[in-house]
């Protein structure tokens, strides 16, 4: 079986949570595609330039154990506005949204660009106040050296940069289900996300 959930939103909204306890519930594959940018972007910061990383990214640079830093992730949002980085990396993410057995993709151009034909494509949001709480949070729990006040305005930056880039903006594809996880614990998010796709799933017609 062929079947695609396209899960995009805003850093911190709760879509990988999401997506990886979707992808468990229904035993399909999961790819975290911002992994993909934070990748490029990890190397950049290595010295390479973003094209070039692009096109020779292995799978050993998802493996890295520094692609959660805010560091990176900032150097992944700008190297994701550069139409040459995101063409390397749209063959990629197509062929594992079509493989057999199903596929969960997450991240901000799933439904618009990457996977416009997806059965099922969700949008999971959260205010920029909850979202930046949550990093914050995450953050200072790994012993990082941040404010509150520092994550909210890198998470509004983020999300500038995201929606008003020229190629693939971060925006919701016109059917997509909405998923305000603002007010969600991750428990009720993430049933509300299974009964979407369990009612679009072939045997319920």
């Amino acid at each position: 079986m062929r079947f695609t959930i396209a899960i995009d939103g805003p850093a911190a909204a709760g879509k990988g949570t999401i997506s990886k306890g979707v992808s468990a519930h229904f035993g399909f594959a999961h790819l975290d595609t911002g992994l993909l940018y934070r990748a490029v972007g990890r190397r950049t910061l290595d010295g390479e330039a973003a094209e070039a990383a692009a096109l020779d990214l292995k799978p050993e640079d998802l493996e890295r154990d520094d692609l959660r830093t805010a560091h990176v992730a900032q150097a992944a949002s700008k190297v994701a506005v550069i139409p040459e980085v995101r063409a390397a990396l749209v063959d990629f993410q197509r062929n594992f949204a079509r493989r057999d057995g199903g596929a969960v993709l997450d991240g901000r151009d799933i439904g618009t660009v990457i996977c416009p034909e997806a059965e099922v494509k969700l949008y999971v949001t959260a205010t920029p106040e909850v979202r930046a709480e949550r990093r914050y949070l995450e953050l200072a729990g790994k012993g990082s050296d941040v404010s509150r006040e520092q994550v909210l305005a890198d998470v509004k930056e983020r999300d500038a940069r995201d929606m008003e880039r020229a190629q693939a903006p971060l925006i919701p594809a016109k059917d997509a289900n909405l998923v305000d996880t603002s007010e969600l614990s991750i428990d009720d998010a993430l049933a509300a996300a299974i009964a979407i796709v369990q009612s679009r799933l072939p045997q319920n017609g």
